[in-house]
Formats: C-alpha cells, structure tokens, sequence
C-alpha cells in the first residue's frame, strides 16, 4: 500500500488533473480495505491523531462548520467533534463502505451534529466558503476545491500520521506551492508524535 500510494499521491499532489484517471482504482480499493481498516492500525490512537491536533491547535478556536476530507471511518471527523463541541462536523469520503460504517460509529445523531457522506474531494457537494475549517489526515491535497468550500478567515489543516512514512504523504514545500497558488496563505508546519503537519488559511479581506 505504502509504493502504491506514494505514488498515486505524488501524482495527485503535482497534477491535479490525473485525478479521473486514478479516482475508480481508489475507491474500489478502499471498498476492499474497509472491512479490516482498523485492524492494523489503531486509527482512533492518540499517536495516529497526534499530528492532525497538533495542526488544530493554530486554526480557529469556535468554528461554526468543520469539514473532514477523506473521513474514512470516521477517526478524524470525531476528534475534530470532540475538539469544537459546538460546530457541525461534515465527513466525506470516496469510498461507500467507509462511509457506511463510519455513519455505524455515530447511529442516530438528535442533533445533526456529525453526519458523513459519499463524496469526490474534488468536487465537493458544498456551496462557496461553506466552512471555518477543512481538515484531512493522511490522503492528497486538492487545493481548488479546498479554497472553494473555505470561508474567509477560515483554516486548511492536512496532516500525516508518520510524516514522510505515510502512504499518502505530500511534503510541505509542495503544499505551500499548492495553495498559494489558490490564494491561501501559509499559517504554519510542523510534527507530532511521528507525523507532520501544515496549516494554511484563506485571508479576509473584509477584516484589513
């Protein structure tokens, strides 16, 4: 998994338009990976989470929308409820069967606060600046989308769990190139435990 996803990554991260051609090979092997997604990995661990909380802790401190990319089944998408009990929390994920038990995790929510959902990262279902805060741990960037959904004022957090190790691992130069050129600005960089981080935002114009 590692060689494949280096490279699938590598790919997506340099050229976004490589997506298509690559976006059916990953969902089926997700779909497969899902079943047993958990059992190599404890993807729930402080350690495997460390890097993605790190990187929070330079991002807003209320948001109001939050949104999860690449959710899996669902790690992030619950610390990120449990670190802003008060925002909504959207997790969206290519693969059905993640998503399906990801939704098992949280059964029936009253308040609507956590919901997950089949989605492209790179056609988000979202109307413009849709949320204060986009977050993704360990899957390829898309940078356009990403500034899309972002409200102004609003914060991108991407981490790896085992920093350059990770599968899906894009190094921070190239994130910098990549949202700078989507018009967000770099806010910090950094690791936790084994894993990196990096944080940029979408600056507000209305507040200069």
């Amino acid at each position: 998994m590692r060689v494949m996803g280096r490279a699938l990554n590598a790919l997506v991260a340099r050229l976004p338009a490589s997506w298509p051609l690559v976006r059916g090979l990953m969902r089926r092997f997700f779909d497969r990976e899902a079943p047993t997604w958990g059992d190599r990995v404890d993807r729930s661990s402080a350690s495997y989470l460390a890097p993605l909380a790190a990187g929070l802790l330079h991002a807003q401190t209320d948001p109001e929308r939050v949104l999860d990319l690449g959710t899996g089944t669902g790690d992030a998408a619950l610390l990120l409820a449990r670190e802003y009990p008060h925002a909504r929390v959207r997790g969206i994920d290519l693969s059905p069967e993640m998503v399906r038990r990801a939704q098992k995790r949280i059964g029936l929510d009253p308040e609507g606060r956590v919901a997950f959902r089949v989605a492209d990262a790179s056609r988000l279902p979202y109307e413009d600046a849709s949320f204060d805060l986009v977050a993704q741990l360990n899957m390829p960037p898309f940078y356009r989308e990403t500034a899309r959904v972002l409200r102004p004022g609003g914060h991108f957090v991407i981490a790896a769990s085992w920093g350059p190790a990770t599968p899906f691992y894009t190094p921070e130069a190239v994130l910098r190139r990549g949202f700078e050129h989507v018009g967000l600005e770099t806010v910090a960089g950094g690791g936790a435990a084994e894993g990196t981080y990096f944080v940029a935002r979408r600056p507000d114009q209305s507040a200069r």
